[in-house]
């Protein structure tokens, strides 16, 4: 075989992940021929030839894409925001929407030194990461009950240098972070909250774990669960963001108004104007 113009196999790459469903065939394709060759996707072109090796490895993960395996499955990780995550079946894969609850997250300890950060319902431990690599001070912990999520999550963890404490506890449970009571500067979560029944699509539905996909039958059975346990880890002035499903934008805020500790509940949207996230902060003492 000999070498290939890349532009033709990216090419042929799109035709096929369009064929098959996929929502980004262009962008998808480049992505691949960027791990495949080894050059940041904006200067493929810089690459015009492609030897048969590459090829063939090239066509090999397009045919995986093709079956709506996730991308991220495909490349092995995920990006959420500064870092990058293992990933694979038997954890949830970071969705770039989570950046935005990322990126209020930081906004609220500026100015805070040394700040104590929760991320409840880990999953991979991205989120953790992403904030103990945007905050070197910061004191980082991370709680999850899934075993198959946990094992993902000690070894992202593990790979950035045990920058994260992972606690292996369930949110439901009383008292799992005793030590933290009162003292943590913002607790964050990305819990299970799609309702059940709700159409999903196949990179969802057939490699997702359901336990971290779906939260009972109006996709809230855990977040008060998540409110009852971040109002007693936060301090007084403290932060809490909780990314939820779309449908929740007014269910989610008004579980938080219910608890008198929390004030100044505001809603946030997505990039697209879709519900995504609710925010709240411990109220201080008058």
């Amino acid at each position: 075989m000999s070498r290939l113009p890349l532009r033709v196999a990216i090419a042929e790459a799109e035709r096929a992940l369009a064929a098959a469903g996929v929502e980004s065939p262009r962008v998808e394709a480049e992505f691949l021929a960027s791990h495949v060759v080894g050059v940041p996707r904006g200067r493929l072109m810089l690459h015009p030839l492609v030897d048969p090796p590459q090829v063939e490895e090239y066509r090999r993960l397009v045919a995986r894409r093709a079956t709506r395996e996730p991308l991220q499955h495909v490349l092995g990780t995920a990006v959420l925001g500064p870092v990058e995550v293992a990933v694979g079946p038997g954890v949830f894969t970071p969705r770039p929407e989570t950046e935005l609850l990322l990126e209020w997250g930081l906004r609220q300890l500026r100015g805070v030194e040394n700040p104590v950060v929760v991320d409840l319902c880990t999953g991979s431990a991205a989120l953790a990461l992403a904030f103990a690599e945007s905050r070197p001070d910061a004191r980082v912990h991370a709680l999850e009950i899934d075993p198959a999520a946990l094992t993902w999550a000690r070894r992202n963890i593990a790979a950035h240098g045990d920058r994260v404490t992972l606690h292996a506890a369930d949110v439901r449970s009383p008292d799992p972070l005793p030590e933290l009571e009162a003292r943590v500067d913002l607790v964050v979560c990305n819990p299970p909250y799609v309702p059940e029944g709700t159409p999903v699509p196949p990179e969802v539905a057939d490699w997702d774990p359901a336990v971290a996909v779906f939260g009972g039958a109006d996709g809230l059975a855990l977040i008060p669960a998540v409110i009852a346990l971040a109002a007693t880890l936060l301090r007084y002035g403290g932060g809490l963001a909780i990314e939820h499903d779309d449908t929740h934008g007014e269910a989610v805020p008004a579980l938080l108004r219910r608890r008198k500790v929390l004030t100044d509940v505001q809603e946030h949207h997505d990039l697209t104007g879709r519900h995504r996230f609710a925010t709240a902060r411990r109220t201080t003492p008058t």
